[in-house]
């Protein structure tokens, strides 16, 4: 099969001709192939068990979602919950830390100086998550190769670097920060060409003068600075590519909105339609949407709730009004991904058949199982779309309990990385994908 790219550059002609070419099979067929998507949204804190995994597995039908799980009522048919699912990593680090950066990685934390209450410290994941794995693969094939090979989101994540702010690794002791400023995120999907040759220049001037300094440093302080400037070629190679943009609707952003805890939900719409422009215009296929941290202490007055979520996830479960305000604050989550899958649906899939939702997975999760006790079994997973052929409609339970890091192979396998065979610890991966998803 030829890609669209691929075509013109053979028939020598520019895109302007795109409309004349629609009815030749070669071309039609590059077209319309289905483009698998992934966005992976992180909430803190874990959930109410009791209002958000369904009473027993099976189809949805006629009964009534869950309280958090409610706003998804317009996509039940597109809905997965997948109960049972365990991250049994252990190690260094406290219980919030090993949750979120072992939740994508499904690899032990490096031995640090980050101290987490009275367990051992640790620093950043021995090695890199699943996004970046699938970023990886994709952007290996020319075929598959986007812009920016994935993009990482953020909604009021603290402006500071440690384990319990960063879920995303490039590699071990690679955190990828997510860029949590709507107004920053716009400049870098729409950057003006001018700034973009005034960075290359800027990059053309490092390059120089990091090859004048590298005879000179001892060989583990040259191993770094070669990592340092790989990044650098990576990027200049991001610059320097030739990418087709799809055309698409560039978000307006509304102005003056700042990072503070009372716009989050304006922060929220902002990036979430940045994010949809952003797969709309196939500048990348893999995406991550963090909201605020492990440990994460928005407090959501516009839900009339002063306390701060973590405060509120440390009561006991009898504490019915704890209980009841973090039902409100998780299904507040779970509306804003809904708002997201709206977005999707309603958005027809480019130069294909149907909405971007049928070609887009949205895979919800946290770090925690519940919040009180830290605990790390049943992690919630919740998965909302058409874009891994999973089956959906339905409640899932993984009977005797199952490794994350066989979902995360299941993930990987479903976009296509069928050859990953092991993921993370490698003890933790048995006997591979998980079974049953489709």
């Amino acid at each position: 099969m030829i890609s669209r790219r691929s075509l013109l550059k053979q028939l020598g002609v520019s895109s302007a001709v795109l409309p004349f070419l629609g009815n030749l099979p070669s071309f039609a067929a590059a077209a319309t192939t289905p483009r698998k998507r992934l966005v992976i949204v992180f909430s803190p804190d874990g959930v109410v068990k009791k209002n958000f995994w369904p009473t027993e597995p099976g189809p949805f039908g006629d009964t009534p979602l869950p309280a958090i799980l409610e706003p998804f009522t317009p996509f039940r048919d597109q809905l997965l919950t997948l109960e049972g699912v365990h991250n049994r990593i252990a190690g260094d680090g406290d219980g919030h830390m090993r949750g979120i950066g072992c939740l994508l990685t499904g690899i032990e934390l490096f031995p640090g100086n980050i101290q987490g209450g009275s367990d051992t410290p640790a620093g950043w994941a021995s090695g890199l998550s699943i996004d970046q794995e699938l970023k990886n693969f994709f952007q290996s094939n020319q075929a598959t190769a986007t812009r920016f090979g994935s993009l990482e989101f953020g909604v009021l994540v603290p402006d500071r670097a440690d384990t319990w702010t960063r879920m995303v690794y490039a590699g071990p002791n690679k955190p990828i920060a997510p860029i949590d400023d709507p107004y920053q995120m716009y400049a870098k999907l729409y950057g003006q060409v001018k700034d973009r040759e005034n960075m290359q220049s800027v990059l053309d001037d490092l390059q120089e003068e990091l090859a004048s300094v590298a005879s000179r440093l001892p060989a583990e302080d040259r191993r770094i600075l070669e990592e340092h400037t790989q990044l650098v070629r990576e990027f200049e190679q991001e610059l320097a590519a030739p990418r087709e943009t799809i055309p698409h609707q560039v978000p307006v952003l509304e102005q003056d909105v700042v990072d503070e805890n009372d716009e989050m939900p304006r922060i929220s719409r902002m990036q979430i339609e940045l994010l949809v422009a952003s797969l709309a215009a196939d500048f990348t296929r893999v995406a991550t949407l963090q909201y605020t941290n492990s440990v994460g202490q928005p407090r959501f007055r516009w839900l009339d709730i002063s306390e701060g979520q973590h405060d509120l996830s440390h009561e006991p479960n009898s504490n019915e009004e704890a209980q009841e305000k973090l039902t409100k604050i998780n299904a507040w989550y779970a509306s804003e991904i809904a708002f997201l899958a709206k977005r999707l649906a309603e958005t027809p899939e480019p130069g294909g058949e149907g909405s971007m939702l049928d070609n887009t997975t949205i895979l919800w999760t946290n770090e925690l199982g519940e919040g009180n006790s830290h605990t790390h079994d049943n992690i919630p997973w919740v998965f909302l779309g058409g874009g891994l052929g999973l089956k959906t409609g339905r409640a899932m339970r993984v009977e005797g309990g199952g490794h994350h890091n066989r979902l995360l192979l299941s993930i990987a396998h479903a976009m296509g990385h069928t050859s990953l065979e092991r993921f993370g610890n490698p003890d933790y991966c048995g006997e591979g994908p998980l079974t049953g998803l489709s």
